[in-house]
């Protein structure tokens, strides 16, 4: 006997073999137990997903000798026919080949008669939006109002183009794509019975490659046996599909993660060398990055595709949320632009590099490695420039309040080194005009380490005459001094202030306020971090913490990242401590709270010292400027 492919031999012949589109299902199952049919039927939907099959299963139910049901028998002589192809009241019309209105005439032209052998005729026309206009409209009067044993099955892939007259005609069916869960749960029973040996890996790489259609899951799976040599190996699927190994794309984010640019080019070496699909790497560490957004932000909704629930629930730890999200914008405009780099391996490492080279402002957990990045005009003027630093020790962390909301008291009081430096502030600002002499400071008396980039004139200044243009420069050249000399007292305030919470924290100090105020001091990472930050301590005892979190912030919130919390702080404090998280409606400041109250209410002080600002005042008087106050941006 001959061998027959998976794809046919695997046809389903009952509604109850059938894997999926249970909600078109049960909508025919009620029809036929209850005698409620209606005379046209159209399936829609993309290639392999069940219209044909479900149209001939149909045909088998209305046509078995036992009686219309559900469940036909099977054993009949119209059950058989139909299943070999051969019932003579069972017309399959390909419309791709027969769309002439010549063609349609002669169909309906048998239409009057009477079925030969079964109970009802039923035509079957696969692929109808191929009939002609002319087609279309000779079916219309007798697909409306057939004889009553006639009834007619209508399958398409695009049920766009076909007219509202015909769709008004018939009851709709559309079948959605398999998911590749029901895909591997269906192949693993084909394999099964087939006696195949496989690896559980291989199948989810096939349900994938499918993109929804069974019958090309089916056809892959014949196809990678006969490469297998009558088994499925992970290893000989991936290649035999082109796929890369996700080792490779977990290499890369885990050098992502760790700001590891020297990984992230070895990595892409080694993909290199393997002749690797460069636009598919970037296909594959989307579909990565994708999962880990899920993890993070949805964990029970992760499935356990390719086995890597664990693997994408640990690396999840090591990424911020914010991270994943412009990563993966990062890699859909990379993967866009693909085709214009001079080289695939050139464009793929642009694309980690610009991963590696940007990270997401204003989130509640700092990056763990602060990358160099060029300092603005702007932050320069408003603070000493310093050198990039890393979070890895607490003699090196920087000393940022939007970094650190501890440096802050609750009610805002002002320390006596603060008030010093708004003294300061005031007395430089009380200082005597700018010098109104035409002379101007010689550009080798400028203090370049203070203010490195100068202020521009605005463009409404070019027709102004030499004096004015000196005026301008001399303006700026002050306010930017005057800036430099009154902010340094502040940082030299904040700085000492910081150091004060680098301390370690005993557990006898640890109470809501040490939590909220000093939270970041405790270090813990990712998605974790931005639980333990929406918590505020409910309760305390000797060997335990009780935690509680609103309902409304409970995203992050899983048995494994509670128990991780408890083994962090476990660590932190010495000692063996119980950590608890419930849920319940929130009346105290948390962490993430008071650090947001804390940078909009140095933002507020930050438009008001601009608003006051002498030299800000006179040089939007003397060049009829606008102060922006949106633009007004909080830097370390």
């Amino acid at each position: 006997m001959s061998y027959q492919v998976l794809a046919r031999k695997w046809r389903p012949k009952t509604f109850r073999e059938m894997a999926g589109q249970n909600h078109v299902l049960k909508a025919l199952v009620n029809a036929l137990d209850h005698d409620r049919l209606h005379h046209a039927y159209l399936f829609t939907g993309t290639r392999g997903v069940g219209k044909t099959t479900i149209a001939r299963i149909l045909a088998k139910c209305l046509n078995c000798e036992v009686g219309v049901s559900s469940e036909p028998c099977g054993q009949c002589n119209a059950c058989v026919a139909i299943s070999e192809g051969r019932f003579v009241d069972l017309l399959e019309v390909d419309a791709a080949s027969r769309t002439k209105v010549e063609d349609t005439r002669e169909i309906l032209d048998n239409v009057q008669y009477t079925p030969s052998q079964g109970r009802y005729k039923v035509y079957l026309i696969d692929e109808v939006h191929m009939l002609s206009s002319s087609s279309f409209n000779a079916l219309l009067k007798t697909l409306e109002e057939p004889p009553a044993h006639v009834k007619f099955l209508l399958a398409t892939t695009d049920p766009q183009k076909l007219p509202a007259t015909i769709l008004s005609r018939c009851l709709q069916f559309n079948l959605k794509n398999l998911t590749p869960e029901r895909i591997v749960d269906y192949l693993k029973t084909v394999l099964d019975q087939e006696m195949v040996q496989f690896d559980e890996s291989s199948l989810w790489l096939l349900g994938r490659a499918a993109d929804g259609s069974m019958r090309d899951a089916l056809s892959l799976t014949d196809q990678a046996i006969a490469f297998g040599s009558g088994k499925l190996g992970e290893a000989d699927v991936r290649q035999m599909l082109g796929t890369i190994d996700h080792n490779s794309v977990y290499r890369l984010i885990e050098a992502l993660a760790s700001s590891d640019g020297a990984g992230l080019l070895a990595v892409v070496a080694d993909l290199a060398e393997m002749g690797a699909d460069f636009p598919g790497v970037i296909s594959e560490l989307l579909l990565v990055m994708h999962r880990l957004a899920v993890a993070q932000t949805v964990p029970d909704g992760l499935d356990n595709s390719l086995g890597d629930r664990s693997k994408i629930i640990e690396l999840a730890g090591k990424l911020t949320a914010e991270d994943v999200q412009f990563y993966y914008q990062i890699g859909l405009a990379g993967r866009r632009d693909m085709g214009l780099a001079p080289d695939p391996r050139a464009g793929l490492e642009m694309v980690l590099l610009r991963m590696l080279a940007f990270k997401p402002q204003g989130v509640i957990d700092a990056p763990r490695q602060v990358l160099p990045r060029p300092v603005s005009a702007v932050a320069e003027a408003a603070a000493p420039v310093k050198k990039p630093q890393t979070l890895d020790s607490a003699d090196d962390a920087p000393t940022s309040i939007s970094a650190k909301p501890n440096v802050r008291p609750e009610n805002l009081t002002v320390s006596p080194s603060e008030k010093q430096a708004v003294e300061s502030i005031s007395q430089v600002q009380a200082q005597p005009a700018i010098d109104e002499s035409p002379d101007v400071m010689p550009a080798n008396d400028m203090p370049s380490d203070t203010a490195p980039s100068r202020v521009e004139k605005p463009a409404s200044s070019v027709g102004f005459d030499a004096a004015s243009d000196l005026a301008f420069e001399k303006v700026a050249t002050v306010v930017e001094d005057q800036q430099v000399a009154a902010i340094e007292p502040i940082a030299q305030a904040r700085d000492s202030r910081v150091e004060l919470t680098t301390e370690r924290i005993d557990f006898s100090q640890l109470n809501e306020k040490v939590w909220r105020e000093q939270f970041d001091v405790f270090q813990l990472p990712g998605m974790l971090g931005n639980l333990a930050g929406l918590c505020q301590i409910a309760a305390k005892s000797d060997n335990g913490v009780e935690f509680v979190v609103d309902s409304a912030n409970t995203a992050f919130l899983s048995d494994r990242n509670v128990e991780r919390l408890g083994e962090l702080l476990s660590a932190y404090f010495g000692k063996s401590l119980h950590v608890t998280v419930t849920i319940a409606e929130l009346d105290i400041e948390t962490p993430a709270g008071f650090k947001q109250r804390c940078l909009d209410e140095r933002l507020v002080l930050a438009k008001n010292a601009l608003r006051a600002d002498n030299y800000v005042n006179r040089i939007i008087a003397e060049f009829d400027g606008v102060l922006d106050e949106d633009s007004v941006r909080l830097v370390d």
